[in-house]
């Protein structure tokens, strides 16, 4: 199914639509404020492994983000930070980052590994973060790569669907998406290390 969403002014029912397919295990492909991504809920285990089948990534391995809609959220997956990180999180968020947290007890448990970190994304992106705070919790990501040697990333919606039509139950049509992904900062030492120089910029916020 392809679903067009405008990000300045989300459908109620097509929120809906899409937040109904999360919660019976579905998995979607969706906008955000860089690259288009594909999810599910992070509490369903057997959607988590069908994205990593469709990506070719080891579950116990994926480097699986989740997408939250707001800072509250933030805390139940994470170890405690100071309040310098919070500060800088709560000036570049919603926005293009991932940032890399030491995970708590909670996210081993959601993704059946043993991971220590965790990332974290709150996109400036309606759409998704619609989607995310209707169904409750965050929700699994991962980018949607190309086959192309130049472009990296799926950019047209139409074009995403074609390709991933019979793998996911939802393709969300919210225009044309970015080709650069998320900066990625990595905050397990209290410090802001750049890992991935990607759309935003963080030293407007430091």
């Amino acid at each position: 199914m392809l679903l067009k969403i405008y990000n300045d002014k989300p459908n109620e029912k097509y929120i809906d639509q899409a937040v109904d397919i999360l919660r019976k295990g579905g998995v979607i492909i969706y906008p955000t404020d860089t690259v288009y991504g594909i999810g599910c809920d992070i509490t369903n285990q057997k959607a988590i492994e069908r994205v990593c089948q469709i990506r070719g990534l080891k579950t116990d391995k994926a480097n699986l983000s989740f997408i939250c809609y707001d800072l509250t959220d933030i805390a139940q997956y994470t170890k405690p930070f100071d309040t310098t990180v919070f500060r800088v999180l709560k000036k570049a968020l919603p926005g293009p980052f991932t940032f890399i947290f030491n995970a708590s007890g909670q996210v081993p448990k959601l993704l059946s590994s043993k991971k220590k970190t965790v990332g974290i994304r709150v996109p400036d992106n309606n759409i998704v973060r619609e989607i995310v705070k209707q169904l409750g919790n965050p929700i699994v990501t991962a980018s949607i790569h190309d086959e192309d040697d130049i472009i990296e990333y799926s950019t047209d919606p139409e074009l995403i669907y074609e390709k991933y039509q019979e793998l996911v139950d939802l393709v969300i049509d919210g225009g044309y998406g970015d080709n650069v992904a998320s900066t990625v900062v990595d905050v397990t030492e209290g410090e802001f290390e750049v890992i991935r120089e990607g759309k935003g910029d963080l030293e407007q916020y430091l």
